[in-house]
This record gives C-alpha cells, structure tokens and sequence, in this order.
C-alpha cells in the first residue's frame, strides 16, 4: 500500500518537487506502522491521527483510490478488520456498541462518501469535516479542552492543580495530562482520601499502560461511588481485559460502575461477555449499556473469545450521527463507550 500511495503522490506534485517527495514518503508511512516490542513509544492514537490527517490530504488532492486503501488501513488498526464496506456496516456492526461509536459512525461515513461517491451538494467540504472530527476525536484536543487555565502549564502543575482539592463536580478528571507511575501513587493517595466524593475518574490519553492500570486498580475499585472510568486513548492491551473482568466478578469491588471506557486503545476491539456480563449485573436498569445477546442470536460472530455478544443499544447514547450533531463545530466529544 505504501508503494502504491507514494506514487500517487509524485503525480500531484511539480516535477522540480518529485525527489523530495520520494524521500519523505517512505519515512511518513513508517511512522504510521507500530515498532514490535516498542512498549515505551506513543500511543497508538498518535498513529491514528496521522493516518486522518494523510486521509484528508489525500482527499484535498483528488486521490480517491488512495484514500480508499488508507481507509481501510485505519479501519483494520482500529480493528474493523474486514477489507468489504458490506462487512463492515454489518458483519462489525457490533463495534460501535462495544469499544466507540463516534469513531464507528465516523469510519463508516468516511467509507460511504469514498466508494459511493455522490454528485450532488459539497461532498469534499463533508469528507473534509469527517476527516477532521476523525483526528480531533481521536487525539486528545478536547480533553485538553476541559483544563482551560490548565494547558499552557507544565504536566506536573496540572496534576498538582487537579489534585489540591475536593473533585470539581465530584469527577477526578486528569485527561490529557501525561501520568507516571510515581505520579499514579499520589493519585491513589488522593482517591483514598476524596474517594467518598468521586463519581467519575477521567484518565483518557495519560499515557497509561496494563501495569501503570494495575498499580492503580486497588484504589480504583474501592471507590464506592464510582460510575465512569475513562480509560480510552492510551497504550493498554486485552491482557488487561482478563483482570479487569476478575475484579469485575467480586461483588465488593466497584460497586456502581456503569461503564469503563477502553477505546482507542492498543488491540482492544472488543470486550468479553463476562465483563459485560458483570457491569450489566451491577446496573441493570441502565439503558445505555450493551446488550448481551444469546449464542446464535447475533447476525455475526465476533472474533473473539465471547462468542455471540453483540450490541444492540449505544452505550455513548444517541451517537447514531455524530457529524450531523456536530455541523457547525469541529471538535467531536469524547466518547463514553
């Protein structure tokens, strides 16, 4: 694909530009592919959102085809695995229920208006908004977004200004600030001492790992009014799924946890049915979240060890067209997944 792509973009260039451009291609695609054992590197969302940006200048310049092929790129990194827009809308339909929606949603637009071209209205200015809600939502802009007076300070003085009080709107929220493990012990510390206040913990793109989330799991799942946990945008990997499902089996560990976001994650494309399971046992009357289908009562299998679970309900609510809510803004809301 990278061959194919490189070619393609010599033909939109001036032929006093083309030996420029035959040397950065290839060093732009090889930052998009992820590094075997390169745990210490970024996360993958930063991959992600080169790969939206690249879409949409592809887009800009008229190469279709190629924004085809890096499509489906992006759709298989975000483990839409088929290579058939059919399959995509409905083999994996059960993706957008279960890891993120807007992203789903997005994709799948994206796709429609690239092999089903339509003459009429501005369809380039609309690929062009697709593509830039892709990278906004998948980077960590509009968290950056919440610590207003926060931003423009270093990591350390926000996490020291986030954690000087009592949780604002009893959410814990240190998205978008870059965690380490030393940084984890005075959050744990800070979750014992407010714990009896927090609703929600906020921890999308901090940069955590497995073993970072299980340093902090024990202070995590005493919390006793804990509903959200954000975990989305980093570098975790379904290794961690099987203890967060265990945690999830004992009864005194969080307790009123409705939803744990994990999108945009390293390979976790789907979540098992017992971790389901349990988070639909402790809020059953909580509409937004999954329902767990039977074995054989899915319109497709998911491949992965929970045979059969599939979505019906949108656990991030009514995201059925996040391009068409969001028409007169560009930033697309983190998604609760």
């Amino acid at each position: 694909m990278g061959t194919r792509q490189t070619k393609g973009g010599l033909a939109d260039r001036a032929p006093g530009a083309a030996p420029a451009a035959r040397r950065e291609r290839p060093d732009f695609w090889a930052s998009l592919l992820p590094r075997a054992g390169d745990k210490a590197g970024p996360p993958p969302y930063h991959r992600r959102v080169g790969m939206a940006r690249e879409l949409l200048r592809m887009v800009r310049q008229g190469r279709r085809d190629e924004a085809g092929s890096l499509l489906q790129h992006l759709r298989q990194d975000l483990g839409m695995e088929s290579t058939s827009l059919d399959d995509v809308l409905y083999r994996y339909a059960s993706f957008r229920n279960l890891v993120d929606p807007i992203t789903h949603d997005l994709i799948i637009s994206l796709a429609r208006y690239i092999h089903c071209p339509k003459p009429e209205g501005d369809a380039l200015g609309a690929m062009e908004k697709l593509c830039r809600q892709l990278a906004y939502h998948l980077s960590p802009h509009s968290q950056w977004r919440r610590h207003r007076g926060l931003v423009k300070r270093k990591p350390q003085a926000c996490l020291k200004a986030v954690l000087a009080g009592s949780p604002l709107d009893n959410t814990v929220d240190l998205s978008g600030i870059p965690l380490t493990s030393r940084d984890l012990e005075r959050v744990s510390s800070y979750l014992q001492r407010c714990g009896e206040q927090v609703d929600s913990v906020e921890l999308g793109f901090t940069g955590l790992t497995d073993d970072m989330v299980l340093q902090l799991l024990p202070a995590l799942s005493t919390l006793p009014r804990l509903t959200t946990l954000a975990l989305n945008g980093n570098r975790l990997t379904r290794a961690l799924l099987r203890d967060l499902t265990d945690t999830l089996k004992d009864p005194s560990k969080f307790p009123n946890v409705t939803w744990i976001d994990l999108g945009n994650n390293v390979d976790i494309f789907s979540l098992p049915q017992p971790f389901l399971l349990s988070l639909r046992k402790r809020s059953p009357k909580q509409g937004h979240l999954p329902t767990i289908l039977e074995l054989g009562e899915s319109p497709g299998c998911v491949e992965e060890a929970w045979d059969g679970t599939v979505g019906q309900e949108d656990p991030a609510g009514d995201h059925e067209a996040p391009h068409k809510d969001l028409e007169d803004r560009e930033p697309v809301g983190p998604a609760q997944t």
